[in-house]
This record gives structure tokens, C-alpha cells and sequence, in this order.
């Protein structure tokens, strides 16, 4: 189960690294394409500033690539060895993930790459 207080928390729901009690983001829907990775400048409730320096965020260039090698595996598993398909559609479904999942991907990474840097604390407490 996955449960505040865990990394892969904040990773998978874009929640505070620090708190894990509000959104990083501006819009919760990541297929808003304008505004897949606008987020906000602090958290309301911690109030910890989320980009940390200017251009913090190109960092998670590097994670985004190997979030895409995995979604790239797990089609081509799902198409080649699961459904027995030819390499050529393989490569159709491949491409067809990654292109459909771009959203969700940018935003891990952003969500990997500052939890890389900050750690969920336990002792906050919340602001009344």
C-alpha cells in the first residue's frame, strides 16, 4: 500500500516532497497540455520553495530518459512476447506509448528528480 510518508508517494501522486500534503502542480490532470508542468512556486502548507534554482527542473532531462526505456520495455513486452506481434508493430506500439504517455512521464520525472533532493519530514506539522 502506498501511504504518505513514502518517496514513491510524492513520486507517483506529484504531492509535496517535504509534507505530502498538497499538489506540486498547478493542474492535477497531466494531459492539460498548457499547463502539464506548470507548478506552483512554494507549497502552501510548508511553504518549501520547489524550484530551488533557476533551471533546477532540466535535471530530470536525464531521469525522463530512463522513465521512457521503461515504458518503452514494458510496450514492447506487452506487444512482441505477449501478443506475439511483428517487430515492426512492436515498434508502432512503442512509439504509440510514448507519445500517449509524454505527459505522464515529464511529470515523474520532475516528481524523481526533486525527491532526489528532498526528503519527506516526518515531524512537520501540519498548519491549522
Amino acid at each position: 500500500m502506498i501511504r504518505k510518508g513514502m518517496k514513491l508517494y510524492s513520486i507517483l501522486f506529484g504531492a509535496c516532497p517535504k509534507c505530502h500534503e498538497e499538489s506540486m502542480y498547478v493542474e492535477k490532470n497531466p494531459y492539460i497540455l498548457s499547463d502539464t508542468l506548470k507548478i506552483h512556486e512554494r507549497c502552501s502548507n510548508c511553504n518549501i520553495k520547489y524550484r530551488m534554482e533557476p533551471s533546477f527542473f532540466y535535471g530530470s532531462m536525464y531521469v525522463s530518459y530512463g522513465v521512457g526505456i521503461g515504458f518503452a520495455l514494458v510496450a514492447f513486452a506487452i506487444s512482441y512476447l505477449v501478443f506475439e506481434s511483428s517487430l515492426t508493430t512492436a515498434f508502432i506500439a512503442i512509439v504509440a506509448t510514448l507519445i500517449s504517455f509524454m505527459p505522464i512521464i515529464m511529470r515523474v520525472s520532475r516528481n524523481i528528480w526533486i525527491n532526489l533532493f528532498i526528503s519527506y519530514d516526518k515531524t512537520y506539522k501540519v498548519r491549522s
